[in-house]
């Protein structure tokens, strides 16, 4: 074989080895950021219970190919390339079917990280200049197990992540100490934070100059990307979302920003992994509490008995929001759904007269989230008046009980981390519904030893309300379908599938244009099974 020819196989080989690796590595890296970064292990829990995903791959086959070409000695740039230039379009036509609720981000810890991938493969290209078996080996390698490649980016990264954290931290935190005027309004939760900061923010926006936190940006990184590029001298309230998965998290957030005023959201089940006990939980939330000036003002909820049940130790103002028990400061009655929202009205603690308010919000939860913010909003000087402007005017809110229509689909989209009490009053708020009722979900997780008891019961409060299941991965929502099946649910109802677009393509066969569909858990990429329907 001529050396020109050779060499052109090496360069062929190569460019389909990179085009295979580059699109195999956004895939690592996209779950990887999806999980946090490996924070509290997340990265390598979910390769674990997701190995298809990323490691158990057609391109595995190719380490003993590989092994068996060099000790022919023969063709093996060839047929390396051929089998990678193969993989490339079979995975890029096998990425771009599956669906993604969230999308990769290209941040700037990304492109240090990916930095770091490529000095990484400049090391291994001398290892393969000075011993080219071994390093068609090591690259061959390499590609089979890209997602611990990028699990090892990440740790050599930590370091500069750290450096650079700490230089922006810094920078927050003199720029709200500098900001006298501002001050800071921390939400937290099981769930619902996103929502309730975002419906407080919009109420609070027809009076003040308001900042809420953008998505679910809820943590230290997150707050302090907010303050560093959103916060200027005209802010008057800041409003932080503040999310936790460990004891000391949000005692940690609140010694960051300084919140004047706390929401608690109702206080589930969600993160019993990481949290361990339902006690940790329970005291997690109320750090935000226990961090308030004793001129601060805590909004809590009467009707969330692990609210009621705490003993706060802190001595600042304290406040309650209630629908069902009489002795809140301030609750709900006469609550109306339809498929244009809510109406429903207040009453103040010691006030006989009622108010009547509307909003584009649908579900039991989001009367609980304005409330809070109705209270809150009522003590910093807003009008009855400005009020009822700004929750008439509250925008619906992306993926949380969300009502939309897509595809000829009217859907409920209540994607964003379900858990027990959440998924629960997303069935009330699809059995207000007119027409038929369908309900897609994947289950809950992260709920430790009672996520098959907890899933167990959710399958059986769906046969109170929906018409037709459709469950995302067999392996994972067997509770739900047990609990399908404990209540004699029509088996011919319950259609399985392993991923969502398989689910979405059955959806649009049995729907009409008066059916409502409940989505319920976020369905992204991270949460898809390979099981297959049986």
């Amino acid at each position: 074989m001529s050396i020109e020819y050779k060499s052109l196989e090496i360069i062929f080989c190569f460019i389909c080895y990179f085009s295979y690796v580059i699109i195999k590595s956004k895939k690592s890296f996209h779950m990887l950021q999806q999980n946090f970064y490996n924070n509290s292990n997340r990265y390598l829990k979910w390769l674990k219970n997701n190995p298809q995903k990323l490691l158990i791959t057609a391109d595995i086959l190719l380490i003993p190919i590989t092994i068996f070409l060099l000790k022919l000695k023969v063709g093996i740039y060839l047929i390396l390339g051929i089998f990678y230039l193969l993989l490339f379009y079979i995975t890029k036509e096998k990425y771009k079917k599956e669906p993604v609720v969230i999308s990769f981000k290209i941040t700037s810890r990304v492109k240090r990280m990916f930095a770091t991938w490529i000095i990484g493969y400049l090391v291994f290209a001398l290892i393969y200049l000075f011993h080219e078996k071994a390093g068609i080996l090591l690259f061959v390698l390499l590609a089979s197990f890209n997602a611990f490649y990028i699990y090892f980016v990440n740790i050599v990264n930590k370091p500069i992540e750290k450096i650079v954290y700490y230089y922006y931290f810094q920078k927050a935190k003199k720029k709200i100490k500098e900001d006298t005027r501002l001050q800071v309004i921390g939400i937290t939760g099981s769930y619902g934070k996103t929502s309730s900061k975002n419906i407080l923010a919009d109420i609070l926006q027809v009076k003040y100059d308001t900042l809420p936190t953008p998505k679910n940006f809820n943590t230290p990184y997150g707050l302090m990307l907010t303050i560093n590029n959103h916060l200027d001298k005209f802010t008057e309230y800041l409003v932080a979302e503040m999310g936790a998965c460990e004891v000391g998290q949000i005692k940690e957030l609140c010694d960051f920003v300084k919140p004047k005023y706390g929401i608690l959201t109702k206080i589930g089940v969600a993160h019993l992994e990481s949290f361990k006990t339902e006690e940790n939980i329970q005291k997690t939330k109320f750090e935000l509490v226990e961090s308030l000036p004793e001129d601060g003002l805590a909004i809590l909820n009467m009707d969330d008995e692990k609210q009621v049940q705490y003993n706060i130790k802190n001595h600042c103002q304290v406040q309650w929001i209630a629908i069902d028990n009489k002795n809140a400061d301030l609750k709900a009655s006469n609550i109306k759904g339809t498929k244009d929202g809510m109406t429903f009205d207040i009453q103040f603690k010691g006030d006989k007269k009622k108010y009547s308010m509307e909003t584009k919000l649908l579900g039991k939860a989001n009367i609980y989230n304005i409330l809070a913010a109705i209270l809150l909003a009522y003590h910093l000087g807003m009008t009855i008046d400005e009020i009822k402007q700004g929750v008439k005017g509250v925008k619906t809110i992306p993926h949380r009980l969300e009502l939309k229509r897509e595809g000829g689909l009217n859907l409920i989209d209540d994607g964003y981390n379900s858990n027990p009490v959440g998924a629960k009053m997303a069935l009330e708020t699809l059995a207000l519904m007119p027409g038929k009722k369908i309900v897609v979900t994947p289950g809950m997780i992260e709920l430790k030893e009672k996520q098959y008891e907890l899933n167990f019961r959710f399958g059986k409060q769906i046969t109170e309300v929906a018409d037709e299941v459709i469950l995302v991965g067999k392996k994972q929502t067997k509770p739900i379908y047990e609990g399908l099946i404990e209540q004699k649910y029509d088996h011919k109802k319950i259609h399985i599938f392993d991923n969502i677009y398989e689910a979405f393509q059955l959806l649009r066969k049995i729907s009409d244009k008066d059916t409502y569909t409940l989505i319920e858990n976020d369905l992204p990429d991270m949460f898809l099974e390979k099981e297959g329907k049986k």
